[in-house]
């Protein structure tokens, strides 16, 4: 059972933080939005609003409770959650979550439910799955990214690298780009990037095109003047079976970065961003015109202050 003035504490603070963030997620029509962050250390939840699903992922800790203690601590804490947040415990889905270190697999796989919902993000639709994936497959940190994206590439050859679920390139194509090229290593992310492309219509074989292929080397085979736009997100750390190579973002993203704008049009841009919290961008080993840190200007309300990545615009 939880501390009856604990309980109250969780009951006030998630209250006093959905009301904000709910008030301001109406005002802008954003139905898909974190909530709470491990606001308080006895609570260490991430909260995600999916429209009408919750995403609940508890950090790992040592809370040095039994497992039927845990349990029942856990039910009471989600009872005060559907209380607060108005979504009954049926559509709450629950992760562990491990604080990932430098040398962690990005995008572990943990169940096999193959359940995907469809949610409304700026008038776009993205499949999300809220149970087989730590990640859902929507990043909500890069909201406002994803809109910057959209705004700045009417006619432009977009490049979308490490692509993920393509959230970037539906945005892309949406902006009006005249082709988005979207590159994987992982065959199940391709997939579901090029379902979240079609669902919103976007079907032109021609003009959107995916690559199954390792960024790294793939960046070695571009010609000069191929893209004019570029969005880069790669993992802190892979050394998954299918490369030839470790990738390590504090270790390689002068190189990569190097190749990227090799391959952009002259004031061709690239979006580059980077969840290595300890990240130390070294601009003078980039061979680029102008460096531009974003991740103030990309920061979205539900993340103030709350934020752990980078993101740059820099230009050829």
């Amino acid at each position: 059972m939880i501390d009856p003035v604990k309980a109250e504490m969780f009951r006030n603070r998630l209250g006093k933080v959905f009301k904000h963030k709910s008030k301001l997620a109406r005002r802008q029509n954003i139905l898909c939005y974190r909530i709470y962050d491990h606001d308080l250390p006895e609570f260490p939840f991430s909260i995600e609003l999916y429209e009408d699903q919750l995403y609940i992922a508890e950090y790992l800790r040592r809370h040095g409770m039994e497992d039927e203690v845990h349990d029942a601590w856990m039910e009471e804490c989600k009872g005060i959650i559907a209380e607060i947040v108005g979504i009954p415990i049926e559509r709450m889905n629950f992760k562990l979550r491990k604080r990932m270190s430098h040398k962690d697999e990005q995008y572990e796989k943990i169940s096999t439910e193959k359940e995907y919902s469809t949610v409304l993000e700026d008038g776009l639709k993205f499949l999300v799955n809220l149970t087989d994936y730590l990640d859902t497959g929507l990043f909500l940190d890069h909201r406002i990214t994803r809109k910057m994206v959209r705004n700045t590439c009417v006619n432009k050859r977009v490049l979308n690298l490490f692509c993920y679920t393509g959230s970037f390139s539906v945005y892309a194509a949406a902006g009006g780009a005249s082709s988005v090229t979207s590159v994987d290593l992982s065959k199940t992310y391709l997939a579901w990037a090029e379902d979240n492309m079609t669902i919103n219509l976007f079907k032109d074989k021609k003009a959107y095109q995916f690559i199954h292929a390792d960024v790294k080397q793939y960046l070695k085979t571009l010609q000069p003047n191929s893209f004019d736009l570029v969005i880069m997100d790669p993992p802190t750390f892979s050394n998954s079976k299918r490369m030839k190579d470790i990738l390590d973002i504090q270790r390689d993203h002068a190189e990569l970065i190097n190749d990227v704008l090799a391959a952009l049009t002259l004031g061709g841009q690239l979006y580059f961003s980077t969840n290595f919290v300890r990240f130390q961008l070294d601009a003078t080993a980039i061979h680029s015109t102008q460096i531009k840190d974003i991740t103030k200007a990309t920061t979205p309300f539900d993340f103030e202050g709350k934020l752990k990545r980078w993101c740059y615009l820099i230009n050829k």
